[in-house]
């Protein structure tokens, strides 16, 4: 209950406050992957109310997020040319997918793996991210990229602005953007993202302005969400419950799940670290798979934590789990009663909002000290952002994936280096070669480099006292210098090796005379 109850006051005035920011981006996160507004509007809604509950770090916001959002706008696609609707059921089983595979990395502990994705990946992570966003935003700018000219045609008239509507819109967005970056100057009472929104939409209705709004993407919620399954008959807008229809979702369900559990745990981190306080990940990951499960059932798409507002529910005195509580139950209460007022609110003014999100998403410290980090670093930071913007449809999933690789080939190419052959002539028939540091796959090369094999004493000692074999690899090399050595005449003894390389030495099989611990 302390959880909960600790301080009331604070918690539910941060609560209400947070809701406030969450309902502009779950809208635009919804156009973001191509379903109606109330998808994300719900989504928001349920992940809140149940995190609180299952969730593993307290006063953290779960809601519709750019990053899973982006990597279902395929999916969504690929459903709707099946059959109208289509991409909808597609989505809410993705997310029912995703839940299962982050309960079970919940269970595999991959909040352990994931502490080791080095800063490289991340920055390349958020900085993709970040473009991405501000990429979906450029149609609703009048920089239509994505449409053929008959397309853009079918749009103009409902979501996308265009001939007179453009200069309009930029003028108003660029009005937002003022708002956003200036009211904090001033005041920090109330969110200047929120301000900004209800300036804009009072200009809109004052001046009858003919723009985009919010009732051009779609649907808003009339009443509470009620429980749906995606699975049923094509004729009903509804998916077949088989292998093809898994088969269709799974790529899109393993990326949500990665990408979501990886942007959770950033967020996870930063507020252990603003609270200096400690959470555990792998229950975090657990109730992130039952709240996405939850909100998929119950027709809202899949999230993850959100780095801005839970930062924010921070900063208005949210500790416990009554203000995400708080969050969602507010929401849905500003969109019974304010629904209305929210289907004038204008595109520009969300586009704005998203905007000033990408922003804040971009590693901008990482960029301005790009000439100073390692090269390794920014190569790493490099593969993962070029991966992700060059595939289609853009994937962060596959983009994390060749950071680390990347991350880990470089690594591996520098401990190679630090393996070291010292050698001591004890005679004229005798030498004695000492080795220092790791043997393995990639260090192999350096290892035998060190090894003279073109001359022939009678005796050589090979000490391994403050070395390590670390695979077969390893186990190859030192049996290929062995039989190098004896092939030459030489009387070849091993001596010094570590327990545990030894016990490999010998399950591998070992062609050493006289090797010993």
């Amino acid at each position: 209950m302390r959880q909960w109850f600790s301080n009331p006051g604070p918690e539910l005035l941060s609560g209400l406050v947070v809701a406030f920011a969450m309902i502009p981006e779950a809208i635009a996160f919804s156009g973001i992957a191509g379903v109606d507004p109330q998808v994300g509007l719900f989504g928001a809604f349920c992940l809140s109310l149940t995190i609180a509950v299952v969730g593993g770090r307290t006063a953290m916001i779960t809601s519709a997020t750019g990053s899973t959002a982006l990597l279902m706008t395929g999916l969504v696609a690929a459903g709707n040319a099946r059959g109208e609707g289509l991409g909808l059921s597609y989505l809410l089983v993705a997310g029912l997918l995703t839940g299962v595979f982050q309960i079970l990395w919940g269970y595999l502990r991959l909040a352990y793996q994931m502490r080791f994705v080095p800063q490289g990946v991340l920055s390349g992570f958020v900085n993709a991210l970040a473009l991405l966003i501000f990429q979906a935003q450029l149609p609703q700018l009048g920089l239509n990229l994505h449409y053929g000219e008959a397309q853009a045609a079918d749009h103009a008239s409902t979501l996308l602005p265009h001939g007179s509507q453009i200069p309009i819109v930029w003028l108003l967005v660029i009005l937002g953007l003022v708002i956003i970056y200036g009211l904090p100057r001033l005041t920090r009472l109330v969110p200047s993202q929120l301000v900004a929104i209800v300036v804009l939409t009072a200009l809109s209705i004052g001046f009858r302005l003919d723009i985009p709004s919010v009732q051009s993407l779609g649907q808003l919620p009339s009443g509470l969400p009620s429980f749906q399954l995606p699975f049923g008959a094509l004729s009903d807008g509804r998916v077949p419950l088989n292998l093809e229809t898994f088969g269709l979702v799974l790529p899109t369900a393993l990326a949500i799940s990665l990408v979501g559990l990886m942007e959770t745990f950033l967020t996870q981190d930063i507020l252990d670290e603003r609270t200096d306080s400690n959470s555990n990940k792998n229950v975090e990951a657990r109730g992130q798979g039952i709240a996405n499960i939850v909100s998929s059932l119950f027709g809202g798409m899949a999230g993850c934590a959100l780095v801005g507002q839970s930062v924010m529910n921070i900063e208005n005195g949210g500790r416990g789990r009554l203000s995400t509580l708080v969050s969602g139950l507010s929401l849905m209460a500003m969109i019974l009663l304010a629904r209305p007022w929210l289907e004038q609110i204008p595109m520009a003014a969300l586009v704005a909002v998203m905007i000033s999100i990408a922003v804040s998403t971009a590693d901008l410290n990482g960029l301005r000290q790009l000439a100073r980090i390692p090269k390794s670093d920014t190569s790493v930071m490099l593969m993962t952002f070029a991966v992700t913007m060059l595939t289609t449809p853009h994937n962060l999933a596959l983009g994390v994936l060749a950071g680390v690789a990347l991350a880990a080939i470089l690594f591996s190419r520098k401990v190679a280096k630090v393996i070291r052959v010292d050698v001591e002539d004890l005679g004229p028939d005798e030498r004695r070669y000492v080795v220092s540091g790791q043997l393995f796959f990639v260090s192999k090369v350096y290892f035998l480099q060190g090894f003279d094999v073109h001359t022939h004493p009678a005796r050589i000692t090979i000490d391994l006292s403050a070395a390590h074999i670390w695979d077969q690899t390893g186990v190859g090399a030192l049996n290929q210098l062995i039989r190098k050595l004896e092939l030459g005449g030489s009387t070849v003894t091993v001596e010094g090796m570590n327990a545990e390389s030894l016990n490999l030495f010998e399950r591998i099989g070992s062609q050493a005379q006289g090797a010993h611990g």
